[in-house]
């Protein structure tokens, strides 16, 4: 089963790169994030017209989520919105058991500018989301966290890592929380395979970011101890970052095998 994510910055604005990266990468599963759409003008015919099936959690202008899968494969929609604040109306998260695995993609809180409110926001996010990933590992089931993250890991996972310390998604504190979530018993998927290779998964549209390999990786794939035996495959998708109107991210993608 090949799983991948990937951040659009705008389904319905960069639809053509998308639908093109799904039918060359055809992963069986597909999580989006930063759909910038309500849920009415989410392209669900464009995607099934191409063969996928599609469930999603909109926001018009702003955050919303997604997952996508082959035709054919069993999908059952356990939850939207990450619990623990009834009040939070972003759409940052959707839940789903796909072919007996359970997929939970999320898109975090960037939280700039910091200090500040945004960044407030961002930690008591990731507080919830340590408290779900907790009940999460206990069903000892398969289960994928993935998404992005907004969080640069290590300095490893940076270009230039002094160049970042000013920003929320390399501050101390969203660093810590997840190193918690690899403490429950995550596995970085990405990180496993290639432990002492720096790769990137976001390069700025600015500052000929991309051309300089002058990027950071933010977009994660945490696998449940079980699933990340079956781990065999996994990379980054790096090309669909230079085609013409792409997002600012490129997919991420893992291959885990049968039981």
């Amino acid at each position: 089963m090949k799983i991948a994510t990937y951040n659009v910055n705008g389904v319905n604005g960069r639809l053509p790169v998308l639908l093109r990266w799904l039918k060359e990468a055809k992963p069986d599963i597909a999580c989006l994030q930063e759909l910038k759409t309500s849920d009415e003008k989410f392209p669900e015919q464009s995607l099934k017209e191409i063969g996928y099936s599609s469930i999603w959690h909109g926001q018009k202008s702003w955050n919303g989520v997604a997952i996508l899968t082959k035709d054919g494969y069993e999908v059952e929609e356990i939850e939207k919105g990450l619990p623990g604040d009834p009040e939070d109306v972003q759409s940052r998260y959707i839940e789903a058991k796909i072919n007996g695995v359970i997929i939970a993609c999320l898109y975090l809180p960037n939280g700039n500018p910091a200090p500040g409110s945004k960044f407030d926001y961002k930690m008591t996010w990731f507080k919830r989301l340590l408290t779900k990933a907790g009940r999460l590992i206990k069903l000892n089931l398969p289960v994928v966290l993935v998404g992005d993250y907004n969080v640069v890991p290590t300095e490893m996972d940076a270009h230039k890592p002094e160049r970042w310390v000013n920003d929320a998604v390399f501050f101390p504190e969203p660093r810590a929380a997840f190193q918690k979530l690899l403490k429950q018993g995550w596995i970085d998927a990405i990180r496993e395979l290639y432990p002492d290779q720096k790769m990137f998964t976001y390069w700025d549209y600015f500052g000929n970011a991309f051309k300089r390999d002058a990027g950071i990786r933010m977009d994660h794939f945490l696998l449940s101890p079980d699933l990340g035996k079956r781990l065999i495959a996994g990379g980054i998708d790096k090309h669909v970052r230079a085609w013409e109107k792409t997002s600012d991210h490129a997919p991420v993608w893992i291959e885990i095998s049968g039981k």
